[in-house]
């Protein structure tokens, strides 16, 4: 939409230029202030399709003009930006009923895309701004780096639904402190947040862990007990390694989120399901659905909204502050204060922390708890990473490089994954159809598409040949190549 006049409120000269002369080449009317109270003038007397503001202004924070003008003038969005980038500011922005947030540095190309959805994008004014949780020392997530900046901006857009979300990520880089403040800062803050570990549950126990059971459901049962699901009634369920969950239990949690209700164990009447459902896994569930350990169809419906969570070596950059954090958290608990020096500091984020925030959080806590010296130095976190160290793999022994001693280890590693529980009924037309649908493709691609020299190579009759296409959905090409 061009033509349109886009309202620019920053105290940064050199921001206000770099957005006039992209704005304008689009055919846009550009007008920019460096205060709060100009801009507020310009929305008062009806200028304006668009805002554009900062958060910190010299006379104001804008912020807090959001819902001032969303309420004068509901259809006029507003774009905020911001170099505090925080969790909090991108949830405080959406809250107030701003368009979008953008964090300081931002790309220009990002930043135009911003602008032109603004301002084409038809529907309802955003709603009303809710009570914010006042205090930069309560957020949940720390970290300013462009790869979280990318996680807050999503996490903002969530707060206001009761989406399901499929967090995943490496072992150690805040899964459940995600899930936490989807359920802190969002629209069910006021009920429980109850979290599961699959991992944890014995797998003949979890069905009643999750649903609960009826006094004399089965052995034991001596009384009826509440399950998960009930417990979580107006909150969120929080269910960590998902990717750990039996198969039998799968169905069962399939059902409940197809039909929005569920039974307890040895129960008849059915209990409506009031939770958001937030899962997560360090575990990849495409292969799991590969290997039939992982319902395809629980997959997908758990993963409407997937957040991949970085780990700490691709956001090094953020390593310092969690490091000053995890120091001041140990201070707060009793230990003794420590700080570190820009050595010490270089050399953490130049680590590969395969354990990501975890492993530097407990580092940080030992060097609280363990070394006298005040400032803690290189030498310190040299020796430490030392004694951290991984013992070298064992080589593996050569294997066979043909196609059956490739078959053969990735069936060895499937059973593996099963430990000592068998996989599900179908073994043999899963695994045939892994290797037929590949042999199919590349014996038609020989053959240029050709079915009948396909059918020959192959030795299969030509109706067979056909019939397994339209079965394995397989796209035919003729004459390429």
């Amino acid at each position: 939409m061009t033509g349109s006049t886009i309202l620019v409120a920053d105290d940064d000269r050199a921001i206000r230029t770099v957005l006039t002369q992209a704005l304008t080449r689009l055919g846009h009317e550009v007008r920019t202030t460096a205060t709060a109270s100009t801009l507020w003038s310009w929305v008062e007397a009806g200028e304006g399709d668009l805002v554009i503001t900062d958060v910190i202004m010299p006379d104001a924070n804008g912020l807090d003009l959001v819902p001032r003008i969303r309420r004068l003038r509901p259809n006029l969005r507003v774009i905020v930006m911001s170099a505090q980038n925080t969790l909090m500011t991108a949830v405080k922005a959406t809250e107030v009923g701003a368009f979008d947030y953008l964090p300081k540095p931002f790309d220009l190309n990002e930043f135009m895309r911003v602008v032109q959805r603004a301002l084409t994008v038809q529907g309802e004014s955003s709603t009303p701004p809710t009570d914010l949780v006042e205090g930069e020392e309560q957020l949940p997530l720390i970290g300013r780096s462009p790869a979280m900046q990318e996680i807050y901006r999503v996490l903002a857009r969530l707060m206001g639904t009761d989406l399901t979300v499929m967090i995943t990520g490496e072992s150690g880089t805040g899964k459940e402190l995600v899930a936490r403040a989807l359920h802190d800062y969002g629209k069910r803050r006021g009920g429980p947040f109850v979290a599961v570990n699959m991992a944890a549950i014995p797998r003949e126990l979890i069905e009643s862990d999750l649903f609960g059971h009826e006094k004399g459901a089965f052995t034991g049962a001596h009384s009826r007990s509440v399950g998960r699901f009930e417990q979580a009634q107006g909150g969120t369920l929080f269910l960590d390694e998902i990717g750990d969950m039996p198969l039998e239990a799968q169905t069962r949690l399939l059902r409940v989120l197809q039909e929005g209700e569920y039974t307890t164990v040895g129960g008849r009447t059915a209990i409506k399901a009031d939770v958001r459902i937030v899962a997560a896994t360090h575990r990849d569930l495409r292969q799991l659905i590969r290997l039939g350990q992982f319902r395809e169809d629980l997959f997908y419906r758990l993963n409407v909204v997937p957040i991949r969570l970085p780990p700490l070596r691709e956001r090094s950059e953020d390593v310092p502050a969690l490091a000053r954090h995890f120091l001041k958290i140990a201070a707060n608990e009793g230990l003794p204060q420590k700080s570190l020096s820009q050595a010490a500091l270089d050399r953490l984020r130049a680590h590969r922390w395969p354990g990501n925030v975890r492993e530097l959080e407990n580092m940080m806590r030992r060097f609280a708890a363990l070394y006298s010296q005040e400032v803690i130095g290189l030498d310190v976190i040299e020796q430490e990473l030392a004694d951290s160290a991984p013992e070298p793999a064992q080589d593996r022994a050569p294997e066979s490089d043909n196609l059956s001693g490739a078959v053969e280890r990735h069936l060895k590693d499937y059973f593996a994954a099963h430990k000592d529980q068998l996989p599900a009924a179908g073994l043999y037309d899963r695994v045939l159809r892994e290797v037929e649908r590949p042999l199919l493709l590349l014996t038609l691609a020989a053959t240029r598409g050709n079915q009948i020299k396909a059918a020959e190579l192959l030795g299969l009759n030509r109706n067979t040949l056909r019939k397994k296409i339209r079965e394995l959905d397989i796209q035919v090409m003729r004459g390429i190549r």
